[in-house]
């Protein structure tokens, strides 16, 4: 497996991990439930931003296998 490909599982992993926290903060009412939730969704953002971003290192590289690495 690449560099590219194993951050490419990572970040998937990591987005995967967020969508249960922010599940889980859904079903929970708290006092604080609206911070939670906001802070949820701000973690939701950095993944699927980080995913976005290793799923195109991983085009380039397949693009140019001289890359790989």
């Amino acid at each position: 497996m690449s560099q590219a490909e194993h951050e490419t599982e990572t970040a998937a992993e990591r987005l995967n991990a967020q969508v249960d926290s922010a599940l889980a903060a859904v079903a929970i009412r708290t006092d604080d439930g609206a911070a939670e939730l906001n802070a949820c969704a701000d973690r939701l953002e950095r993944a699927a931003r980080d995913l976005s971003v290793a799923l195109r290192e991983l085009a380039l590289q397949r693009r140019d296998p001289r890359d790989e690495g």
